[in-house]
């Protein structure tokens, strides 16, 4: 299994933030995703559609979906990406995981931008996900991101984001340190506000703050619902 980092934005940089492992199918493997698998799996078996379709956005190696499909044996959902080497590991996975359709994609997707592409058609869509992106992308990957959830999500459709934030101007040691790491690596990036800088865009979206779950290690699930 080979080691690499080479997940890369689109600003050019990588991403990944951490080492990635590639298995000899093409499988990508992320530590952070091992580690925070488990507890997102709580929160969706909790709090989101896990009997429906649920699209996610910046899907990474692509062991978030084929975990949870693992979990919740009704659960469809769909990979989406922007960045090649992430876009071939999900494919990968999805070639290598039987879930008998329910893991689908990837869909390549600019979240910034209005038109999503194939992910626009995606029928009886009931979730959104997106991990661990909003902070190493520019704000308008937020931005775009909210804004399609506003305009793909049905009544009652939620969307959940998972990753670190401050609130309300307040941000724990380790997030701040993170923050300025981010900045320096690129000005664009940095830990996201979460009522000053996200709930507004949700609101312009239609979505309402439905609930707010701690994680470990300082991180933050954040579920936002379609009126």
């Amino acid at each position: 299994m080979a080691e690499d980092r080479d997940d890369i934005g689109a600003s050019g940089k990588s991403v990944a933030l951490e080492n990635r492992n590639t298995g000899e199918d093409g499988r990508r493997y992320s530590p952070s995703a091992a580690r925070n698998r488990d507890a997102i799996a709580d929160v969706l078996a909790a709090h989101m559609p896990v009997g429906g379709h649920i699209l996610e956005i910046a899907s990474g190696t692509g062991e978030h979906g084929a975990a949870f499909t693992d979990r919740f044996e009704s659960l469809r959902w769909t990979y989406s990406d922007l960045d090649e080497i992430s876009l071939a590991s999900q494919k990968a996975w999805v070639q290598h995981t039987a879930r008998d359709g329910r893991l689908r994609g990837p869909i390549r997707l600019d979240a910034s931008e209005d038109n999503w592409g194939d992910a626009d058609a995606i029928e009886n869509l009931s979730g959104i996900f997106c991990a661990n992106m909003i902070h190493i992308a520019p704000f308008e990957a937020a931005e775009g991101m909210i804004a399609g959830a506003g305009r793909l999500l049905p009544p009652g459709g939620k969307l959940l984001i998972y990753g670190p934030f401050a609130r309300a101007g307040e941000i724990a040691e380790s997030n701040a340190r993170f923050d300025a790491d981010l900045k320096r690596r690129d000005e664009s990036w940095g830990v996201r506000d979460l009522e000053a800088d996200i709930v507004p865009l949700a609101k312009r979206a239609g979505l309402s703050l439905a609930k707010v779950i701690e994680m470990p290690a300082n991180n933050l699930s954040v579920i936002f619902q379609k009126a």
